[in-house]
């Protein structure tokens, strides 16, 4: 069951969602979500530098390099472009939930999508969330930093014996800013192991 507002305030108020900065109740508290900002950070590709991204061989910090903006200059998103960015705020999740990160119907209505696959945030988990933002409209957007970009919904788990970051590789906890994939820390991918 998904959280509603008043049980999201609940486990707001018991320290089991905790966000640094605190969010704003009046404008980021929806009837099942809460909405969360954009930060001012974002990783571009540099796709003129590499012909292919391989896992065995590089590491994608490699391909991309950082750019941040002023928070009233706009970040454009180019039709097919696609970046990462991350949420302003820090959050801290109890092993007793799931979130969940969508996009905004709103920035969706012209062309903006904020995950490709990884929405599903784990019991325990730590950190800024990050973003991978595409633009598949025809026209330029412009992004703001502080602008509400995603929304977080929460579901509540049973027991979990190892929640994210305790007792596993857990390569994203305590993330802050867009952080690139680490797919090359996977077991599979490990140097020497081909």
């Amino acid at each position: 069951m998904i959280l509603s507002d008043s049980q999201i305030l609940r486990a707001l108020e018991a320290g089991e969602i905790r966000f640094r900065p605190e969010i704003s109740l009046e404008t980021q508290l929806q009837p099942a979500s809460v909405d969360l900002r954009l930060s001012p950070n974002f990783r571009v590709f540099n796709p003129t530098k590499f012909a292919v991204f391989d896992p065995f061989s590089m590491n994608l910090e490699d391909i991309t390099h950082l750019v941040s903006v002023r928070e009233d200059e706009p970040f454009i998103v180019h039709p097919g472009e696609f970046v990462l960015g991350s949420t302003l705020e820090f959050l801290w999740l109890s092993p007793k939930f799931v979130g969940r990160v969508e996009g905004r119907s709103s920035l969706g209505r012209i062309g903006i999508i904020i995950h490709s696959t990884a929405g599903y945030i784990d019991p325990g988990f730590e950190g800024t969330i990050t973003l991978e933002i595409s633009n598949v409209g025809k026209i330029p957007v412009a992004l703001y930093p502080g602008m509400r970009i995603c929304q977080v919904s929460f579901l509540k788990t049973g027991k979990v014996s190892r929640p994210y970051g305790m007792g596993r590789s857990s390569k994203y906890q305590g993330q802050i800013g867009p952080t690139p994939s680490k797919i090359t820390l996977d077991e599979e991918f490990k140097k020497g192991e081909k």
